[in-house]
């Protein structure tokens, strides 16, 4: 393939992982993943998020990908942490990033793999779209029995299909995803058990933990026709061990979904924050925060700690790869908070309260 041809599907990749070419969605008149009546987020059609902007046109994806000046990837870009070999349960808490949005949540005796991709590239091709730069921070074969799976959304840098039908196989896991992607999972193995919710609806996981779907500021997609077709959210856990707020993707919007989980569940002992694929902001910010977005945040939250993730190893927008923890110091300081307070994780990297 020659060398134009193939940045050409490369680019044409990374929009699809990103569901950027949603545009095409009127064009479908049936939802293929879910049905059900119309509600405060449904319409019957489509969901839609509190802050619903407009969707992003096929002109506008265009000019983004033809006028894009981002910063070089290196091809490599190894954790300065060896790979995690975790133990196998931990009564108290303790948080492993895996890569990108990837993470093991171990807590009150329970493993819970939250968006797990294992795959070398984040896209809906096995030759084209990001690369991962860095090995996983645990290898699949070293993960403890996993209890739960929980899905934020479709898009291909969250929901890796193989990687959670394996591990429905290995560890017939509670699955828990937010309503319409049970369809989506089951397309890579029919016998799999998902338990689907919506916003402010949650699922028991047992020992006195459970998780809740809170609302997001995103969207959905994972072809050229089927956007905001299934829901997306960001989860709670609540446990004897406090409360962990984790965001897959959102955008700040006026800080109203955040402010809602501090009222509804109090600050968060721990809240897990996407920092990374905000460039340019023109077209990412309705759904992507940056770092000073994440900041603004976890002053909303009052959580007592924040780490971030979605950056460092998949290349899915045009800022540089150290850009988001640089930029996540510069916003703490701005903002007279303690660095240690909003750590940017690398995979490997393990975290447990003080």
């Amino acid at each position: 393939m020659k060398r134009r041809s193939l940045l050409t599907v490369a680019s044409a990749a990374t929009v699809m992982t990103l569901g950027g070419v949603g545009y095409a969605a009127h064009r479908r008149s049936k939802n293929p993943y879910y049905e059900g009546p119309r509600s405060e987020n449904f319409d019957g059609l489509r969901f839609h998020s509190p802050e619903q902007g407009a969707d992003k046109n096929l002109s506008e994806v265009i000019r983004w990908q033809l006028t894009r000046e981002g910063e070089r990837w290196p091809t490599h870009f190894p954790s300065p942490f060896p790979a995690d070999k975790p133990p196998e349960r931990v009564d108290t808490l303790r948080v492993v990033l895996i890569g990108h949005a990837s993470y093991l949540v171990q807590v009150a005796g329970r493993n819970i793999l939250i968006d797990p991709v294992f795959a070398k590239r984040a896209s809906p091709l096995r030759f084209a779209g990001p690369k991962r730069v860095n090995p996983p921070g645990i290898a699949y074969a070293d993960l403890p029995p996993i209890d739960a799976v929980l899905i934020t959304h479709n898009h291909y840098d969250h929901l890796e299909g193989p990687t959670v039908a394996r591990l429905w196989q290995d560890h017939q896991p509670t699955i828990v995803a937010p309503l319409g992607n049970d369809a989506i999972l089951r397309g890579y193995d029919d016998s799999m058990v998902v338990e689907t919710r919506n916003w402010g609806e949650a699922v028991d996981l047992g020992g006195g933990l459970a998780v809740h779907l809170t609302p997001a500021n995103h969207w959905s997609a994972r072809g050229v026709n089927d956007r905001r077709m299934a829901l997306w959210c960001a989860f709670v856990l609540t446990s004897e061990q406090g409360v962990h707020y984790h965001v897959g993707d959102t955008g700040l919007g006026d800080g109203a979904i955040f402010r809602a989980i501090a009222e509804r569940f109090g600050p968060p002992r721990l809240a897990t924050l996407p920092i990374g694929a905000y460039e340019p902001r023109w077209f990412m910010q309705p759904q992507h925060m940056n770092p000073e977005d994440a900041v603004t945040a976890l002053r909303l939250l009052g959580a007592a700690q924040a780490l971030g993730h979605h950056w460092g190893t998949f290349r899915l927008t045009d800022e540089g790869i150290e850009r988001p923890a640089e930029a996540l110091d510069a916003a703490l300081d701005a903002a007279g908070l303690p660095r240690e307070r909003f750590l940017a994780l690398r995979p490997g990297q393990v975290w447990m309260p003080g």
